[in-house]
C-alpha cells in the first residue's frame, strides 16, 4: 500500500517518513527543492511542489494514503500571499489529485495555529473554532483556510482526517526550525535574553505516530489535536542547564518590553537577508493557551507524548552529533 509525502523534507517530514520506513512502508515522497535528508531511507522520490497539480498527479498516482504536509510557514504579518499560495492554494491542489487517482485516505497536517486559543483560562480541544479575520497573523489564517477546504472536501466525499500539532521540536532538524534555532541560539549562549513567555511544545516522531494512528483507526472527518507540554521559555534554559553545560543567559526579558523591541530586531534580521524569528507574531504566540488537550487522541488511539526534557536531551544529542551547538551533554 503505497504511501505519499508532500513536504517529506521538513522536519516534521522526515520524521514521518522515517516512522514510515520503520513501519516498512512502500513510501513515494513529493519533494520541492532539497531531497539530501531523505538519502538512504530507500523511499521513491518524485519531484514537485502543491502548486503544480500534474506533479501532484504524478506522485499519487497509484497511493493509497497521501500524508499532506507541505506547507509555508511565516511569523511576519504582511506574508499573506506566499502563505496563501502554499497553504491554501496548495491544499486545494491536494483534494483535487487525491480525487482524480483515487487516493483513498488523505491525512492533512493542519496546526494549532488554526484554532482560536481564547479564552486563555479554558483548556482547548477540537471544538474550538477556526480563527478568522485579519487580526490573526497570515499563517494562522492559512492553516485556517486549508483545515476548511479538506472539511468541505469530506461533506463532498474525501476520506480525510487533520490532525493539529502544537509547536513542533526534535530530532532531524536540518534546517533548523524557528524553535531549533532558538534552542540552538540558547546551547550556544548567543541567546541575549529570555522572554517571559512559552507555548505547547510535542515531539515530532509523537506527531508521526500520532498522525499514523489516526490514518489507520480515525473514522473520516475526525479531527485530532497532538499537543505535548506547555513550558515557558526561561523553564527550558533551566532544563537546558541541567542536561548540559550550556552558557544561557539568565535574564528574562518582559513581555511588553520584548514587543517594543519586535519591529527594530525584525528590521535588522531583514536588513542582514535572514530568517526574522523575533517578531510581534513570534512573542504573541507565547503568550498562548497553557492547556492544549491531547484527550480525544488519547482516549480513541492511544496517542501520548513523551515528556518535553526526554525530547530536549535527545534534540540537544541530535544537534551535538551534527556540529551544530559547542556545549556537551552531562
Amino acid at each position: 500500500m503505497t504511501v505519499v509525502v508532500t513536504g517529506a523534507s521538513g522536519h516534521l517530514g522526515i520524521n514521518l517518513v522515517r516512522a514510515l520506513v520503520a513501519d516498512k512502508r512502500p513510501v513515494r515522497v513529493l519533494v520541492h527543492v532539497n531531497h539530501k535528508t531523505l538519502e538512504g531511507l530507500g523511499v521513491e522520490i518524485v519531484q514537485g511542489n502543491v502548486s503544480d497539480i500534474e506533479s501532484l498527479n504524478r506522485a499519487f498516482d497509484g497511493a493509497d494514503v497521501v500524508y499532506h504536509l507541505a506547507g509555508r510557514i511565516s511569523l511576519l504579518k504582511s506574508d499573506w500571499p506566499l502563505v496563501e499560495k502554499v497553504n491554501v492554494l496548495g491544499t486545494r491542489n491536494v483534494i483535487e489529485a487525491c480525487r482524480r487517482t483515487g487516493v483513498k485516505r488523505l491525512v492533512h497536517f493542519s496546526s494549532i495555529h488554526a484554532l482560536q486559543q481564547e479564552p486563555l483560562d479554558t483548556p482547548v480541544d477540537e471544538s474550538r473554532p477556526l480563527v478568522e479575520g485579519r487580526g490573526y497573523p497570515p499563517y494562522d489564517r492559512s492553516k485556517a483556510a486549508g483545515q476548511r477546504e479538506v472539511r468541505t472536501a469530506v461533506t463532498e466525499g474525501l476520506d480525510a482526517v487533520i490532525v493539529n500539532p502544537t509547536g513542533v521540536f526534535g530530532p532531524y532538524d536540518y534546517q533548523p526550525s524557528y524553535f531549533g534555532l532558538a534552542l540552538l541560539l540558547m546551547a550556544n549562549g548567543r541567546m541575549p535574553a529570555l522572554i517571559n513567555g512559552g507555548f505547547d511544545w510535542v515531539d515530532a516522531r509523537d506527531v508521526a505516530q500520532g498522525a499514523m494512528l489516526a490514518e489507520k483507526k480515525a473514522p473520516a472527518g475526525a479531527e485530532y489535536l497532538l499537543s505535548g507540554h506547555w513550558v515557558s521559555m526561561p523553564d527550558i534554559a533551566v532544563a537546558m542547564k541541567e542536561i548540559s553545560d550550556a552558557a544561557i543567559t539568565g535574564f528574562v526579558c518582559p513581555m511588553p518590553l520584548a514587543l517594543f523591541g519586535a519591529p527594530f530586531a525584525t528590521a535588522y534580521s531583514r536588513l542582514l537577508k535572514q530568517r526574522a524569528y523575533y517578531t510581534k507574531v513570534s512573542l504573541n504566540a507565547l503568550k498562548s493557551n497553557h492547556n492544549i488537550s491531547h484527550d480525544k487522541a488519547t482516549s480513541e488511539f492511544g496517542y501520548q507524548p513523551r515528556p518535553f526534557k526526554e525530547t530536549l536531551r535527545d534534540t540537544l544529542q541530535w544537534y551535538a552529533q551534527n556540529g551544530d551547538i559547542k556545549c556537551h551533554l552531562k
